[in-house]
């Protein structure tokens, strides 16, 4: 009996993980023709919060539906004390595809860098241009937007390492938010994210179910003044990070 219980949980982490995946294709699909038409259409003013909003709640609701159907268990609640903040840079690890969902879902004055590649994504893409997303393309004109958009009042997402994760818990900084926070003149605020698995990280197969449950908390982290010295800001941050995540692995995630 107890081997049968275990090859049925196993089968439902192959079908969780399936509607997973799916749920948030589907979710992108049916916003991706209004993005498309209405990009060309509206203002700015008009069409980055329209764009920001449909973003925020696609992703509530695509995280309401992992943690109904498919055994996830989401602690966002410390977010929620930057939402009427003003302009921050929030600047997070980045272990997992989740982190930008869970991050998104709850601040709806979040804007994004991104690779440049997912601007012309068929699932993202045209999302993130109504919304006004950033790409990390070209370094100056990178930083020139997202200097307007912190001095707008926006709350600017950074993953410092470019990329999710190779060596948990943290791989090298790049000095691309001392940059930005110390042109913008805009403090910096820190997200630890943890995971009680490495779901969806860089070494982790797309289609490799999670064990669940699955447990994720984002907590408040530090928070740094903009910076004078862009070097030593890289080097402190990153220390700070490998501090607050040493005695973190996968396997023991807060929950």
């Amino acid at each position: 009996m107890h081997q049968e219980k275990k090859i049925l949980w196993r089968l439902y982490e192959y079908v969780a993980m399936y509607c997973g995946l799916g749920g948030l294709a589907v979710i992108c699909l049916i916003w991706l023709p209004f993005a498309m038409l209405l990009n060309p259409l509206l203002p700015r003013r008009i069409g980055l919060p329209l764009g920001r909003q449909a973003i925020r709640w696609g992703m509530r609701i695509y995280l309401a539906f992992l943690q109904t159907c498919c055994a996830c268990r989401f602690d966002l609640s410390d977010l929620d004390q930057l939402r009427d903040e003003g302009p921050l840079i929030l600047v997070a690890n980045h272990p997992s595809l989740l982190d930008a969902p869970m991050i998104l879902s709850r601040l709806p004055k979040a804007v994004c860098i991104m690779k440049a590649s997912l601007l012309d994504n068929i699932l993202f893409g045209a999302a993130a241009r109504l919304a006004r997303y950033i790409g990390n393309n070209a370094a100056i004109e990178m930083i020139i937007k997202a200097r307007e958009e912190l001095h707008a009042g926006a709350h600017l997402v950074i993953f410092p390492e470019g990329t999710r994760t190779r060596n948990m818990p943290l791989d090298t900084c790049m000095p691309t938010t001392g940059l930005i926070a110390g042109r913008a003149k805009v403090p910096v605020q820190t997200l630890l994210i943890e995971f009680s698995t490495p779901y969806l990280g860089k070494a982790w197969p797309l289609f490799r179910p999670a064990s669940l449950p699955l447990h994720c908390r984002i907590r408040l982290g530090r928070r740094f003044d903009p910076p004078g010295n862009v070097k030593v800001f890289t080097r402190e941050l990153e220390a700070y990070f490998r501090s607050e995540l040493a005695s973190f692995s996968p396997s023991t995630a807060a929950v």
